[in-house]
C-alpha cells in the first residue's frame, strides 16, 4: 500500500494585540505560528559585504542591519511577512527612542506592516565595537 505524502503545511502568522494592553506601535503584542520550518536568523548589525560598519548614524545602521537580516531571510526563501520575533539590540536606546518615528519609516519601507513581536534592548556594546544597533530574528516558513 503506497501513500502520497502529506502537502506542505502553511504558514501562517497571526499578531495579538490585546485591546487591554497598550496599542502596540511598530511591533505586535505577540505572534503565533503555524508552519513547518523555523529559521533563526543571526544578530546584524550594519556590516558591508567585506566586513565594515557601513554608516556612522543610528538610523543609517537599522537600515543596513535590517537589510543584512532580510538578506539572509531571503536566501531561506523567507519574506518579511514570515517573521513572527526580531529583537533590537542597541548601545544608545535614547538616541533610538529619538529616531524612533525614523526608525519606523525604514522597517516599513523595507518591511512592511506587518509587525513581528519585538524588543528593544540596550547594550553596553556589540561585538563590532563600531555598532549602535543589532537585529535577530525568527521566521516561519511553509
Amino acid at each position: 500500500m503506497s501513500t502520497s505524502p502529506e502537502p506542505p503545511a502553511e504558514s501562517a502568522l497571526r499578531r495579538v494585540n490585546p485591546a487591554h494592553l497598550s496599542p502596540p506601535r511598530g511591533f505586535s503584542h505577540a505572534v503565533t505560528a503555524t508552519g513547518s520550518r523555523l529559521v533563526f536568523l543571526a544578530g546584524q548589525t550594519a556590516l558591508d559585504s567585506v566586513g565594515r560598519i557601513a554608516a556612522h548614524t543610528l538610523p543609517g545602521q537599522f537600515r543596513t542591519a535590517l537589510t543584512n537580516l532580510l538578506t539572509a531571510l531571503a536566501e531561506c526563501g523567507g519574506d518579511p511577512s514570515q517573521l513572527a520575533r526580531v529583537t533590537v539590540y542597541t548601545t544608545d536606546v535614547r538616541g533610538y527612542r529619538a529616531h524612533a518615528p525614523e526608525l519606523g519609516r525604514i522597517w516599513r519601507e523595507l518591511a512592511g506592516r506587518d509587525y513581528p513581536a519585538m524588543a528593544v534592548v540596550g547594550a553596553v556594546r556589540l561585538w563590532d565595537e563600531a555598532a549602535m544597533v543589532e537585529l535577530d530574528g525568527i521566521a516561519v516558513l511553509p
